[in-house]
């Protein structure tokens, strides 16, 4: 978006837990995801605030899921916000992202997409949790999913949401 002011610089943690992520410069696209999404968001966090962004597996992400959701089975991305709504922008910590290895393969091998561009698009949807947006409602999702499309592009990442063409 040209004209706007950049985005605040967040601090990125990333720990992999799961050799898995070994296969991909994971760090390094999770940092750009990171800054794709702060480009597009609608809340800025305070300069300097960290997020937490955790590589880890099926087993991982299923444990967290069933205690704070009440759903026993893994899941691709799940976020934990630390600021409410209304002190993101002063928080220095906005929170932590986990993100589970294989069901991220699985679902880029069944979409046909790559892994590394599944995960930044995991990412960026992690963080805009983080920034207070959600997608419960129409309205909702579609805003968020038109922010994660144009924080894709920034990375040069095709449309996750459009249906592939008719063979």
């Amino acid at each position: 978006m040209t004209g706007e002011a950049p985005a605040a610089a967040v601090v990125v943690d990333v720990i992999a837990e799961a050799a898995a992520w070994d296969r991909l410069p994971a760090e390094g696209l999770a940092h750009k995801a990171v800054a794709a999404a702060l480009a597009e968001a609608t809340v800025q966090p305070a300069a300097g605030a960290e997020v937490s962004i955790v590589l880890t597996d099926d087993a991982r992400v299923q444990a967290l899921n069933r205690q704070w959701r009440g759903l026993d089975k893994p899941t691709n991305v799940l976020s934990f916000p630390a600021a409410d709504a209304d002190t993101i922008g002063e928080s220095a910590h906005l929170g932590d992202i986990i993100l589970a290895y294989e069901t991220i393969a699985r679902e880029a091998e069944s979409d046909g997409k790559t892994v590394a561009d599944h995960l930044c698009h995991l990412v960026i949807h992690g963080i805009l949790h983080l920034l207070g947006e959600d997608h419960m409602s129409d309205q909702e999702a579609d805003a968020m999913e038109a922010r994660e499309i144009a924080a894709l592009a920034r990375l040069g990442i095709a449309d996750p949401y459009r249906e592939p063409p008719d063979v």
